[in-house]
């Protein structure tokens, strides 16, 4: 009996010190940044010194993309690993008072997925996929923390009436910045699961829609922009003076805390064993009194958010894990944000959901170019203003505007490798290429009774 003891408290004690050794995930995906607005992806107006270390230390993915153009969508594709042509949630449907449309009980998600390798989940910021109670409520889809703002309306004010933690709706008193409330839960969770295999999505709601910062921080760029102390902007909420003081001061306080997530990791000796990744949901936005143009935010992309042009889904990423990713580097491997499902299943060794749209890029992150898997093709739809589609296949870019008016209307053609702000429709010069984007579109497209597209 002794020795039976024994010998299961040691398979006990390796079986947890096997657990342990999973890698941990810190996903943190900002609202509506554009492919400009960080330092180590050319901007000039403000710096984001730790993003850039991020960059410094890992790897850039000069090619990643966000699953959709606007919030529901991608955050659906990306918790799922479907694109918006077979995903569940397709569109911003709102739902009152609080919410927007769920994502069903039988969705696979990232936590619950991650579950069965002894995953502990906690998502900090914005949601949007199912109002408190309802089955798409986070503390149904698989979190086991969850503290921000569900509804998408709610986090478009800075000073919200409410946050949720769980399932408990907590009152503000509207003096509370909810960006730093969120970033403050983001960092006790990772060190209340230090000991723990944890995922820890972070969907902050910087840098959309109100133009809002405590003016302590605003102060400082109203002297460097004070061309703009006439002008303002309002979304939802108060007027907003200068609104270009209060964006650089909203990204570089939510670029602090992103250095504040990195310092913690690090201080717990974690760091080596924690994967981090840093992208948006979509293009830049031009809400609140937002110029993007201003702070060239898009770089040399053409669109915003809303657009499939690249502006509209091309992404600023960078992924941080000492010891593993290359410092430095940069990666040009095309990918987007449903492939986030299928490659933390790859580096946790936990089996993936049959069926995905999404391709691990695990071997790109961990210098294995040669046993990179590779897609034919990168597909999106876009529900709103008349029906988009775009296809990424290798060089090429394939868009097709007013698809609700006409399913066959025609497609422009942009070869990315010599024309990346797709200025130069080549599409009748090239009708082969323009053919095989056809079949993309019809082949990659199912009906949804729910959020309808072709009709």
């Amino acid at each position: 009996m002794k020795k039976f003891l024994t010998t299961l408290t040691s398979f006990l004690f390796l079986s947890c010190v096997a657990l342990a050794k999973k890698p941990n995930f810190v996903y943190i995906m900002v609202d509506d940044a554009g492919y400009g607005d960080f330092s180590c992806f050319g901007q000039k107006k403000f710096t984001t010194p730790h993003v850039d270390r991020m960059a410094k230390e890992g790897m850039k993915l000069t090619d990643f993309y966000a699953s959709s153009t606007v919030c529901a969508p991608s955050r659906a594709s990306l918790m799922t690993g479907y694109h918006t042509g077979h995903g569940f949630v397709r569109g911003n449907k709102e739902i009152r008072p609080e919410g927007q449309h769920p994502l069903p009980l039988n969705a696979k998600t990232i936590p619950e997925v991650l579950k069965q390798s002894g995953y502990v989940s906690g998502m900090f910021g914005k949601w949007g996929l199912g109002a408190p109670g309802t089955e798409g409520d986070p503390m149904n889809q698989g979190f086991d923390r969850f503290y921000g703002l569900n509804c998408q309306r709610q986090s478009h004010n800075f000073y919200p009436t409410h946050v949720w933690s769980d399932r408990k709706k907590v009152m503000l008193d509207r003096k509370h910045y909810s960006h730093s409330l969120i970033a403050d839960e983001c960092l006790k969770f990772i060190r209340a699961n230090k000991d723990k295999p944890f995922f820890c999505y972070v969907p902050f709601t910087i840098p959309h829609a109100a133009m809002q910062s405590p003016e302590k921080r605003i102060a400082p760029w109203r002297k460097k922009f004070p061309e703009f102390e006439k002008v303002t902007g309002k979304y939802g909420g108060s007027v907003i003076t200068n609104p270009i003081a209060a964006f650089a001061a909203m990204m570089e306080h939510m670029d602090e805390d992103v250095g504040r997530i990195l310092d913690l990791l690090e201080e717990l000796k974690i760091d080596d064993n924690t994967l981090v990744i840093f992208t948006s949901d979509n293009g830049p936005h031009r809400e609140g009194g937002h110029q993007p143009d201003f702070f060239n935010s898009n770089g040399p992309l053409k669109g915003y958010k809303r657009d499939l042009y690249e502006g509209g889904i091309r992404v600023a990423t960078v992924a941080w894990w000492p010891g593993k990713i290359k410092p430095g580097s940069t990666s040009a491997h095309v990918a987007a944000g449903w492939d986030l499902l299928p490659t933390l299943c790859e580096l946790s060794d936990t089996k993936k959901p049959d069926g995905l749209d999404g391709l691990s890029f695990a071997p790109t992150l961990l210098g294995k170019t040669k046993e990179q898997e590779k897609r034919e093709y990168l597909y999106w739809e876009f529900h709103e203003q008349g029906g988009k589609q775009a296809v990424r296949m290798g060089k090429w870019k394939g868009i097709r505007l007013n698809v609700r008016k006409n399913p066959n209307s025609p497609i422009e053609l942009y070869d990315l490798s010599k024309d990346i702000g797709e200025e130069n429709n080549i599409s009748s010069k090239h009708p082969d290429i323009v053919k095989k984007m056809e079949v993309a579109m019809e082949s990659s497209h199912v009906e949804n009774l729910i959020f309808p597209f072709i009709k």
